[in-house]
Formats: structure tokens, C-alpha cells, sequence
């Protein structure tokens, strides 16, 4: 464990009760206020960062007597979480308490010395994914890298993320880094932002103050749960927790538009379609390799924007029926292999508006591209970057803070 990160882990006994949930912002304010006393306190943020009760995080830190709030700064989607994917978003001013409202997908994408003029310690609480595209996590290294640079304290409210238990995917190859890779680590990573921001200082040799804030009552779930947080979209097309749980499976349809992912439809990176897929015969040759974890449904849907714009699109929906075995990024290579044994490597590589360079990006290696041009089966795609995966598990296990839902005392229980 890294000298400079302070965290209070969770040590509940399997034969205690287990604790009432509680969200690393809460546990912040609850017990450790004197780490906010006599500090100037910036808040990386969202609009998705709301407790049991629906209230934002600002929100709690402005009304909380003592605290000094001098800044906010927003990621990817804006401080109001309401930007396209990809759209920049500009520097404000909050119109009620008159403190700036820095964007950190703009001009910039680290805080300058100059936004953390007025900043002692610097809050982060997102509602992530766990996934190496999804650029949360790319502002987490850039902040902590900030704070490293100009001496000020990161402290990291932690919140539940989906597939805290799932790794998987090749690991960034760093000829590939950019804003949507930019941690080395694989595509799914597993890891609580706390638990990342940990594992980040240690990969990337870093030292500064860093705090984690811990939840309490948290124990790896894979489904959600009645105590978390009502579910509010991290960004315009997360618009679930299924959503965000199948990300980097279909992610890739942002570079084969001849796949439409659902992405305006209330199944978003839930589905692939397209006019000339067969449902039924895709389903029929995915069987010759079952994909463990999953259920595929037929499915046909009217896509509103896109290479198919206005079309009625046959498909299959993806559905997730056990946490336990299910591997997104292998699941992506699969479909992808399986659509190009039925209906050959063109289908996906030649449409138009087809982005080979931005899959690489999104994978963050050429490797899996190349593997799949070259018609690789997906089992030989997927064992290549094993060996990998085991090493950084290595690494990861260091900086948990939660135990599995394995080991938790309580039922499971799902929620919506």
C-alpha cells in the first residue's frame, strides 16, 4: 500500500451483522470532517453523484456548515452530465453561489495551476463504470497527476460501480494512449474509483496526499441494490445499470457503424442490429461456442440515427444472467467473430464511415483488429491477452477495499 494513501478499509466480520449502506460522500462528512476543516475544497463532479435521497454531492457540500467550496469542476458530459458524447464543454460560473465551474473536456483536460489557485484539496465523485473508454477514469489519472504536480490533497468518495468483480480485455498498449486509454490497465478493470485512484498511484509512481473515503455496507455486488443511489445516467447514452454493465461488449459500435449498437433507444450498448443481420442464424452459429454469463435475444428495433437512420434493424439482445462467468470484452470479441464467419470480414470493415483507428483507440491495441481481419478464432483472441490479465490481478489485489459478495452475511437482492 502506497505510504501516501490514507483509507479506513472495510473490516466487518462474517459473523457481524453487516452495516447499513452508506456512500463514500456520506462516510466523508459523517467521520472524517477534520479533513476538510480550514481547506479550500474544489468538487470534480457530476449530476449523477446524488445520495439515497436524490441530492447532489455539491449540493451536501454547500450547505454543510464549515466547508469552504471554492470551485467545481466537471469531466466528459459537463458538471450537469447533459453533453454529447465528445462534445467540449466550456468553463462556467454556478448562476447562485458565483463559484467557477471548470471544464475538464475543453480547452484542457487536467487542471491547470491556475484553476487550483484557490484549491487546498480536491473531492472526486463520479458515478463510473469501471472501464477503461468511459473517460472518468481518464480525469481521475490527469487529476491525480494535477495534484501530485502542485502539492495539493485528492480525496476520493467512493460510490458503487458495475462489474466490480469482472476483468477483462487486453491491457493499453501505451503506442495506443489516449483520452479514451488512458490508464494501463485492461478494458475492464474492476476497481472502485478509491480502489483505482490507490492502484494508479502505485503503476504510475506518484506521490501525494491521497485519501479514500470508503463506503460502508458495500460488498461487491454484481446486480444493484435497494440502498444504492437511484440510478441517474452518468452520461446521455448510460441510460441503465444494464447499460453501463455492457458497455465495452458493444462499445465497438462507435467504430463498425455497419453494427448499430441501440443507441437511441431505451436498450443503448443493450444490442447490436443492422437490415442484413439474421438473427436466427447468428444465434445458430454463436451456439458451435456458447458465450458463458450471457442470454441472446432476438430482437428488432427502429434505429433513429446513424448508417441506418429510419430503419426497422434485426438483431440480438444482450442480457446478462450470471455475473459470475460473464466477461464483456470477450463477449465483444465473440459477436464480432461469429457476425464475420456468417457474413465475411467486409461486412463490418468496409461500410461506410467505418473507423478502424478509433476501435484501436477504444481496445486500446491494434491486436484485436488485426486478429480479426485475419479471421482469428475469438477463444485465440481472448487467451492472448491473458497472460497479461494475471499480472495486473496481481497489482489490482493490493488496493481492494471491499470484500465479495461472496463473503457478504446478507441475502442478494435484485433491483432495478
Amino acid at each position: 500500500m502506497n505510504p501516501f494513501v490514507k483509507t479506513k478499509p472495510h473490516q466487518e466480520s462474517r459473523s457481524t451483522p453487516p452495516p447499513t449502506f452508506k456512500l463514500g460522500m456520506d462516510a466523508l462528512l459523517e467521520d472524517h470532517p477534520d479533513w476538510l476543516e480550514n481547506r479550500r475544497i474544489g468538487l470534480v463532479s457530476h449530476a449523477a453523484a446524488v445520495d439515497a435521497r436524490g441530492v447532489m454531492s455539491a449540493e451536501k457540500l454547500h450547505r454543510v456548515k464549515g466547508i469552504r467550496l471554492t470551485s467545481l469542476f466537471g469531466p466528459e458530459h459537463g458538471f450537469a452530465g447533459l453533453a454529447a458524447a465528445g462534445e467540449l464543454t466550456k468553463d462556467d460560473r454556478h448562476a447562485v453561489w458565483g463559484i467557477p465551474i471548470y471544464s475538464l473536456y475543453g480547452e484542457t483536460r487536467k487542471p491547470t495551476r491556475a484553476m487550483l489557485d484557490e484549491v487546498d484539496t480536491l473531492i472526486l465523485e463520479f458515478q463510473d463504470l469501471g472501464a477503461r473508454p468511459y473517460t472518468y477514469v481518464s480525469t481521475l489519472r490527469l487529476i491525480l497527476e494535477a495534484a501530485a504536480e502542485t502539492g495539493k490533497t485528492v480525496i476520493i468518495a467512493d460510490r458503487p460501480v458495475p462489474l466490480p468483480l469482472s476483468i477483462d480485455g487486453p491491457l493499453l498498449d501505451p503506442a495506443f494512449e489516449t483520452f479514451v486509454g488512458l490508464i494501463p490497465g485492461p478494458m475492464q478493470y474492476g476497481m472502485t474509483q478509491g480502489e483505482t485512484a490507490q492502484w494508479l498511484v502505485e503503476a504510475l509512481g506518484l506521490t501525494l496526499d491521497l485519501r479514500v473515503s470508503p463506503m460502508q455496507g458495500y460488498f461487491r455486488e454484481d446486480v444493484r441494490q435497494p440502498a444504492w443511489p437511484e440510478w441517474i445516467p452518468p452520461s446521455p447514452r448510460i441510460r441503465s445499470w444494464e447499460s453501463a454493465c455492457l458497455f465495452t461488449s458493444t462499445v465497438f459500435g462507435e467504430a463498425l457503424p455497419a453494427l448499430d449498437y441501440g443507441s437511441t433507444t431505451a436498450h443503448s450498448f443493450q444490442t447490436i442490429g443492422a437490415p442484413w443481420l439474421d438473427a436466427q442464424r447468428l444465434l445458430g452459429e454463436l451456439a458451435e461456442s456458447p458465450i458463458p454469463g450471457i442470454r441472446l435475444e432476438p430482437i428488432r428495433y427502429q434505429t433513429m440515427t446513424g448508417l441506418y437512420e429510419g430503419t426497422h434493424l434485426d438483431g440480438l439482445k444482450l442480457v446478462i444472467t450470471d455475473y459470475n462467468t460473464f466477461r464483456p470484452v470477450s463477449i465483444a470479441v465473440t459477436l464480432l467473430a461469429g457476425i464475420q464467419s456468417l457474413y465475411g470480414v467486409a461486412s463490418l470493415w468496409e461500410a461506410p464511415g467505418t473507423r478502424p483507428e478509433w476501435f484501436d483507440k477504444l481496445f486500446g491495441t491494434d491486436t484485436v483488429r488485426l486478429a480479426l481481419q485475419a479471421n482469428t478464432p475469438a477463444p485465440e483472441i481472448i487467451a492472448s491477452w491473458q497472460p497479461a490479465l494475471a499480472r495486473f490481478k496481481a497489482t489490482r489485489n493490493r488496493h481492494l477495499l471491499y470484500i465479495p459478495h461472496s463473503l457478504n452475511p446478507k441475502p442478494r437482492t435484485h433491483s432495478s
